[in-house]
Order: C-alpha cells, then structure tokens, then sequence
C-alpha cells in the first residue's frame, strides 16, 4: 500500500510521521524524524471564477483548464462560481459545471458543483459584478435548482422574494451566503434565523467586501456574522482586500467557522496587464485587479498563497491550514475530506519548508 512521510498537519500540531493509504487514508503512524515536507489535507476553494486564462463562464473546456491551473496551487476540491450576467448566460455555466461534475476533469481536482455568486445581488452593491442583477424569483430559484451542481449561492437578503428564495435554498442544502448587499445588522441577523429555521447553513461571502462596514452605532452585517454562533464566512486573505489585523480579529471570534476563498478571476497566474472579469475590462498590477473606476475586481489569489500570508501574519501552520481545508469542508458538508485522518479521502497538497507546492495528490494518485 502506497505512503508518505513527511511532517503531517493535524489539526493542532505537526507531527513527523507516515501516511499509509489507498483513495482513502488507512493509518498514521509517527515517526522519530521525517523529511521537512509538510503533508497538509487538500485544498478546497469554495469561490473561485477562473485562473490560467479561463473563466467558469466560458464552459465546460475553460472549467477544466481553471481547475488544472489552481490544483498547481493545491486545490484538490473546486467550486467554479459564477458573475453576474444574463440569466440565460448563467444558466448555460451552470448546466457546463453540472456536466464537469458528472464527468470529472482528467488528473484534475474534484469539482464539488458551482458556486452561483449573481445574479441575486443588490444593484448597489455589484462591487466588480456587471449590471445584471435581478430577484431571485421561485421560477429562477427552480431553474437553477434543476440544474442539480448548485452547492452555495451568494443572496443580498433585501431582495424581493429573498425570503422564500433562502427557505427554498435551504431545503434543497444550498448554502446560503449573504453578499453583494445593503443590509444592515438586523437584516443580517433575520437573514441568519430565516435559513437557520429552514434548516440550512448560513454564510457570507468574502467578508467585508461588498457589504457595509462595522461602525460604533451602525454595526454591520459583518457584526451579526461574527457574532452568530453557526455563520460562516469567506475571506480573500491576499491583504488587499482584508487588513491582516481585521483578519486576525475576525479569526479570533469566529474560528473554525472562517475559510479562505481566492475569488480568483481569468487573469491570475499571468502577467500584469489587461485582462477580463464578466465582460468588463480590468487592470492588473502588483498583485491587485482593478475596474477602471479603481475599485477592486476580483483577484488573482491562489490558496498557497492565503496560506502563507496567514502564516506571515502570526498564525501557525496548523491553524492557516484549517483556513484551506478543514472549515471548507465543514461549511460545505464535505465530512470525507479537509482533515488527514483514518478514512478520510487521500486528498493531499504537500509543501516544502517555504510553504511553497511540491506534490498534489486526489484520491490517492499524485496529480502533480
């Protein structure tokens, strides 16, 4: 039976051993010494639009390519998500990430189903997002519904219909996320109850972002998240657009209940320059993406590269780890996989001593 040895990233320490497994983990066993690789679950990206060139909203060929480009990063789980477009536009990204969940992607990353960010925002909080909110309608909400790969939606919960349309989510174990939106606390905590008492799982996402900020006497959305006891939230960690102290804050409240996304876009992994998001022209450079109005658009984060500003910001490896995998997979209802355990799934993203990627493997097979 195949096995690893190297540093093992468990939950709250590391430790030298060897992993022993088939598709999934068998056993782990210490060891005196180890190699100074780290062995690290595998990375799950829950909001990612592209990367390597392609877009979730250019099909099914673009879908494979963008998660073959962030599988080099480590992500072995990918949730291709989509921008706020024409509705037959994202129904036609929807139905092409149904059918790369249906057939895979050869040696690539598990895709997990799609992430549908937009079109049920607020339009005056698009951000980065074109112009073509609407109200999530039940005849919508089912439309999307029966497309069968829809796992998170992104909601403004002011919308018209947003009720019913989180209910309706709910029901079906779509995670709700409120972004893109105008809503104030208390929306924010009757958004939290409403999915809550439909049984569902409530997030937000990229924290801070599109949404209003936490103020003395106007607290925020962001506050009735943090302040939930079962919320969870995305973070773009590329200290662009997240502060590391607001970071550091809202990991000390919320733990295990926050996660890194990328939000990445077309252009990351290539060079400064021009590049595309929904349609729009944007501008890249050092490391940030810009529309032409100079708002942030979009990134070009990968989940290394989360991993190692978190850790250059004071966290332990342990504990940045959790933040591409373990609280992913939480959120997401992924109980195979985000932890190095007996039975869970032999998805690993190993490292060198400078954090940077040395070897991915999905389900028991090296992929990189």
């Amino acid at each position: 039976m195949p096995y690893l040895d190297g540093q093992l990233v468990l939950a709250d320490r590391i430790l030298p051993g060897r992993i022993t497994f088939d598709t999934h983990i068998r056993a782990l066993d210490p060891l005196r010494t180890s190699s100074e690789r780290y062995i690290l679950p595998g990375f799950i990206d829950g909001h990612v639009h592209g990367g390597g060139g392609a877009d979730t909203m250019d099909g099914v060929s673009a879908i494979e390519t963008l998660s073959h480009f962030h599988m080099g990063h480590g992500t072995t789980t990918i949730l291709p998500t989509t921008i706020t477009r024409p509705w037959d536009d994202v129904m036609c990204a929807l139905r092409a990430v149904a059918e790369v969940c249906r057939n895979g992607v050869a040696n690539g990353p598990r895709v997990h189903g799609a992430h549908l960010e937009g079109p049920f925002v607020s339009p005056h909080k698009l951000g980065a997002q074109p112009p073509f909110a609407i109200t999530p309608s039940p005849e919508k909400v089912e439309e999307a519904l029966a497309t069968g790969c829809v796992r998170v939606v992104t909601l403004a919960p002011e919308l018209e219909h947003a009720d019913d349309a989180m209910r309706r989510f709910s029901r079906a174990g779509v995670r709700v996320s409120l972004g893109h939106t105008t809503t104030d606390f208390e929306g924010a905590e009757r958004a939290i109850c409403t999915v809550c008492a439909a049984g569902g799982t409530i997030g937000a996402t990229h924290l801070f972002n599109a949404m209003s900020p936490i103020e003395g006497r106007r607290p925020g959305p962001v506050t009735a998240l943090m302040c939930s006891d079962s919320a969870y939230g995305e973070m773009i960690f590329d200290t662009h657009h997240v502060h590391p102290a607001s970071f550091r804050l809202v990991e000390r409240v919320m733990g295990k209940r926050l996660l890194f996304v990328t939000d990445a876009m077309r252009g990351t992994g290539g060079p400064d320059g021009t590049s595309q998001l929904g349609g729009q022209d944007v501008t890249i450079q050092d490391g940030v993406v810009r529309l032409p109005n100079g708002s942030l658009a979009g990134s070009i984060l990968t989940l290394d590269q989360a991993l190692r500003n978190a850790v250059a910001s004071g966290m332990s490896l342990p504990k940045a780890a959790g933040l591409v995998s373990s609280n992913a997979a939480q959120y997401l209802g992924l109980h195979d996989r985000g932890v190095l355990a007996p039975d869970f799934l032999a998805d690993f993203t190993i490292l060198d001593a400078t954090l940077n990627i040395l070897e991915v493997w999905v389900g028991g097979e090296r992929r990189l």
